[in-house]
């Protein structure tokens, strides 16, 4: 019990000789709250940000008028291919193994007809394509990407959403993109 009563005395000795300063007070920071997109659902995994740093890295120039595209005139022989499609900017690349070798404008799906976001596979192909929805439609070099005839397709890009949900792309993009992709091509929808 002595000892307990000497160890309690000794503490606090020395918690009385310890010198304390003030801590300096720190001036509050508001923070500007940011404004979101009118989009709906955001969905993001990073793979548009990517896209769009090595479309920089490949092409320097990325801001783009609607209806034009980038693309590389040599194509990396071996490497998979795979689309990163970007719906806050409405923009499409095209990778061949780690490489950017397209970027282009799009229009995706207006509001009430929103393109669907996520990982997706190209599951058909058809150069001459005609909606069965809407009206007989042209669809020119069609890759449909979901059971509900989702495709990535050429027609008119006129700088905004205004699609029933499809990716449009410059024709001679599509022409393109059609001739690099196949069956099981990853096409990946970020917004």
């Amino acid at each position: 019990m002595r000892l307990k009563v000497a160890l309690a005395l000794l503490c606090s000795a020395a918690l009385a000789s310890c010198s304390t300063t003030e801590v300096p007070r720190v001036q509050q920071v508001a923070v500007a709250p940011t404004k979101k997109a009118d989009l709906g659902y955001r969905w993001t995994n990073g793979f548009a940000e990517k896209a769009r740093e090595g479309a920089t890295s490949s092409f320097g120039l990325t801001h783009l008028k609607p209806g034009d595209f980038l693309w590389t005139p040599h194509i990396p022989a071996e490497g998979d291919t795979q689309v990163v499609v970007d719906l806050l900017t409405q923009t499409a690349f095209v990778y061949r193994g780690e490489q950017v070798v397209g970027m282009t404008t799009i229009s995706s799906g207006k509001k009430g007809k929103e393109t669907p976001l996520g990982f997706w596979k190209v599951e058909r192909k058809q150069r001459t394509y005609r909606s069965r929805k809407y009206q007989n439609a042209p669809m020119p070099f069609a890759q449909i990407i979901d059971d509900h005839g989702i495709a990535l397709h050429g027609g008119a890009l006129p700088g905004y959403p205004a699609s029933h949900g499809c990716v449009r792309l410059p024709i001679k993009f599509a022409e393109k993109l059609f001739s690099l992709t196949e069956v099981g091509t990853k096409v990946i929808v970020e917004g």
